[in-house]
């Protein structure tokens, strides 16, 4: 027990030690280091002081004063009017009481001349207040956007002016009273004075509402005043006062002397005595005094005054009374635009503190915004390019590296911070080294895969390479038919095993050991990759256009093609032919390989076809379809195309060659080529009698079909078929595991040359020459010519033998001493049959 848990502790505590990355900090952090905040503290920075300078501020103050101002603005405004406002009121009651006086002769006019001649007095007066109106209509433009009550009032006072202007007009025509005419009037005056009063500055300026109130209670007091004029003239004119007229004059003088007192308790003090300096002028004497005279004779009827003296004396009087109206409306008016400015003055100050603040606060979050940004901008660059380049070049190189594994440098963090985005970029970058270091730990684990891939197949090369050789010789010296066509079936089985074996070096990443240094027509490579599988017969070569395949890619072209063709076979009926059709095609070939067998469904296809297209990786399921892997993986390798398409009942193989595979033809060869070596067809022969056994039926125990008849011999092996397309007698040679140096010599070195045509006993049912065995052996069948040397053979030295081996066991055990992880990989071509370097 105390075992198992010291090892369940071990392995614990390197579990904690591979996976928990703990960032170590670099330099000791510094709180005046703006990057070195934690991303809490830059958070609440970022989002407080905004927010709290924004809604206490902005939201508070500057809403207040903005208001303040802008009531104050109006105010002034409209105070500011009050000129052309009391300019109007001035000149509607020169027109209002010249017009009470001109009544009587109005109407007691017996004609249009003398009518026309009363209107024509009338007329300056008119003149003058339409003049008035117009400039008080010209200063109203600008208050058009005004609150809602001032534009009311402004409305009213000027239909009441509309009035008036009608009530002119059918003074002549019209029989009007006296108290209907003079009554518009009184309802202009008092709609124009009801305007002028209507500015407030709010509860919160007294001053200001006490600086309104007095120009208003003044000009109160001069309409008043006014009005008495305008009564005392009418009856000047007249000769004589209307019944209730003393009654009229009494109320309209009491409530003149409370306007006075009203504008006195208001009124500042220097305007106080400015009007009493005012009233002690000889023209206001003079009209006050015939004003008392006038109304303290009697009790019952006032006394009749001249009416040019007393509108002479009274005009003196109300122009008096008008320059005071103009100098206490001016300094209301200087009173609240001095307030107004000064409220302007204070409310850009507040509100250039509040921007101020703002700014600084933006300012603030800009930089630490900038600095958050900036962090993640440089992580997340540094993650994209890790994600869809680095790391996927890395992985690409270590699953393509066929040497020694390549030292892969990852880039530290680019974010050097120590809050955490920069501890997410240290590990983020912790976890990039894992990712590769598990990638490297892969890569030597498949090197190490495929080196015993290599050398597992390399060495089943050479038994094999032996095995075949041996073949050859017992076949050349087996003269029994039936024996023969055994040993021509191992030769092929052999033969097909070398592909196998070929397929695993494929595989592992390693190149062919077979190589051909000079070209090899399209034909004669078909017909190898024919002989390379076990239904050959089934083969139908149709149109193949002359076309030549340069020398170091003919041997890897042979074995995708006979992978094809296997399948092609292999997934059809025994009673059916497969058709191998060739022809050039732009700068390239297209090789067309189709079969009659059971297809393949669109899903399965598709993916065949991303297979050829995307080689993927040794695995499980490549094993188990290595001759797909086999194909893609060397199509790729040449830059071949390879797709699979649905035909009629079966699947056409489109093979794709590009230029750079193609040669031109060789020039023709001096010396006659070698003759073929041909598998034994199975027809009857002379010397055996054809009783179809179980030796003569096809796989599966399934009787012989007809298959349409070849125009070829097929040969046993692929290197004869290329033997004889390319004569070694003008230096092509097939290249062995031992490199260019070391090729195989042809069938018949060294020995007579054979006859010129294949020694055949005629053709089978399925249309294939019948070998005779030991025909082609020109030493056995021709006899010796007199002074024909016989190649002399030379037996090894048993002492160098047993050196050489002893030397090779010694160096096999200090290989097991070193205890060595990687499995040495010689590049190709330095090993040689005996897999000796």
């Amino acid at each position: 027990m105390g075992v198992g848990a010291d090892r369940a502790q071990t392995v614990s505590h390197h579990r904690r030690r591979r996976f928990d990355v703990r960032v170590v900090p670099h330099r000791r952090r510094s709180p005046m280091r703006l990057r070195d905040w934690r991303m809490r503290t830059k958070l609440a920075t970022v989002l407080v002081i905004p927010s709290v300078a924004f809604l206490v501020l902005a939201g508070v103050q500057t809403q207040s004063l903005v208001g303040r101002a802008t009531a104050l603005n109006n105010f002034a405004a409209q105070v500011g009017i009050g000129q052309e406002i009391t300019q109007l009121v001035h000149r509607l009651q020169q027109e209002r009481d010249r017009t009470a006086g001109e009544l009587f002769a109005l109407h007691a006019a017996t004609g249009e001349d003398e009518s026309a001649a009363v209107l024509a007095t009338l007329r300056p007066y008119r003149d003058a207040s339409d003049q008035a109106v117009r400039a008080l209509r010209q200063a109203a433009e600008p208050l058009a956007d005004a609150d809602t009550s001032w534009r009311g009032s402004y409305s009213v006072a000027s239909q009441a002016y509309q009035q008036v202007d009608y009530i002119r007009n059918v003074l002549a025509t019209v029989v009007l009273s006296d108290e209907t005419i003079l009554g518009n009037y009184h309802r202009a005056i008092d709609a124009l004075l009801n305007l002028l009063a209507h500015p407030s500055p709010g509860a919160d300026r007294p001053e200001l509402s006490d600086a309104a109130l007095r120009y208003v209670q003044f000009a109160r007091a001069k309409e008043l005043s006014s009005r008495l004029r305008a009564e005392l003239y009418a009856a000047a004119s007249a000769g004589e006062y209307e019944r209730g007229a003393a009654s009229r004059l009494i109320d309209l003088r009491s409530r003149q002397f409370t306007a006075l007192g009203e504008f006195r308790i208001a009124a500042s003090t220097a305007q106080v005595a400015r009007y009493d300096q005012l009233s002690q002028d000889p023209t206001f004497v003079e009209a006050a005094r015939m004003e008392e005279r006038a109304l303290t004779q009697g009790a019952t009827a006032p006394r009749v005054l001249p009416a040019e003296q007393w509108w002479t004396a009274s005009e003196a009087r109300h122009d008096l009374l008008r320059q005071f109206e103009a100098e206490v409306l001016r300094a209301s008016a200087a009173q609240a635009d001095t307030a107004s400015s000064a409220q302007l003055r204070e409310t850009l100050l507040v509100v250039g503190l509040i921007i101020t603040v703002l700014l600084v606060a933006v300012l603030i979050s800009v930089l630490i915004g900038r600095s958050l940004a900036r962090s993640i901008r440089l992580l997340r660059s540094q993650a994209l390019r890790i994600a869809q380049i680095e790391l996927p070049e890395a992985l690409a190189r270590l699953k393509s590296v066929s040497g020694g594994v390549p030292n892969i440098e990852v880039a530290p963090a680019v974010v050097r911070s120590l809050d955490e985005i920069g501890e997410l970029a240290e590990a983020f970058v912790a976890v990039h080294r894992s990712a590769v270091g598990v990638a490297v730990e892969q890569a030597t684990m498949r090197r190490n895969v495929n080196a015993m891939f290599v050398n597992l197949a390399r060495r089943s090369q050479v038994l094999v390479e032996r095995q075949l050789e041996l073949l050859d010789d017992l076949e050349r010296e087996e003269s029994n038919p039936d024996q023969l066509e055994n040993l021509f079936k191992l030769d092929h089985l052999a033969a097909r095993m070398r592909r196998n074996d070929e397929s695993l070096l494929v595989l592992a990443g390693t190149e062919s050991t077979r190589r051909w240094n000079r070209p090899i027509g399209l034909s004669a490579v078909l017909l190898a990759a024919s002989a390379e599988i076990e239904q050959y017969q089934r083969i139908q070569h149709e149109a193949i256009d002359d076309l030549y395949i340069v020398g170091h890619a003919v041997g890897e072209l042979v074995h995708l093609l006979a992978e094809l063709l296997e399948n092609a076979t292999a997934f059809s009926r025994p009673d059916t032919t497969v058709q191998v059709m060739a022809r050039a095609e732009g700068t390239g070939a297209v090789i067309e390989i189709a079969d009659q067998g059971l297809g393949m469904s669109p899903t399965a296809l598709a993916e065949a076809n991303t297979v050829l297209t995307k080689p993927p990786a040794a695995d499980v399921a490549t094993v188990e379809r290595m001759g797909l892997f086999v194909v893609s993986h060397l199509a790729a390798r040449h830059g071949i195309e390879v797709r699979l398409h649905g035909g009629a009942g079966g699947l056409v193989a489109r093979v794709r060659l590009p230029g750079t595979l193609l040669a031109v033809a060789p020039p023709p060869s001096l010396d006659p080529p070698l003759p073929p070596r041909v598998l034994p067809a199975g027809g009857p022969r002379p010397d055996v009698p054809r009783n179809p056994g179980p030796a003569d039926l096809p796989v599966a125990g399934r009787r012989p079909t007809t298959v349409p008849r070849q125009a070829h011999p097929v040969p046993v092996r692929a290197e004869d078929v290329l033997a004889s397309a390319a004569p070694p007698a003008i230096g092509s040679v097939w290249w062995s595991r031992e490199g260019p140096s070391s090729p195989v010599p042809a069938a018949g070195a060294g020995s007579p040359a054979p006859p010129a045509a294949p020694v055949t006993a005629g053709t089978n049912d399925q249309g294939l020459p019948v070998r005779v065995p030991m025909a082609q052996l020109s030493a056995v069948t021709q006899p010796a010519r007199p002074g024909q040397r016989q190649p002399a053979h030379h037996e090894p030295d048993p002492e160098a033998v047993g050196g050489m081996l002893s030397r090779l066991y010694n160096g096999v055990r200090r290989a097991e001493a070193e205890q060595t992880t990687e499995i040495p990989v010689p590049p190709p071509g330095m090993w040689n049959e005996g897999g000796q370097q």
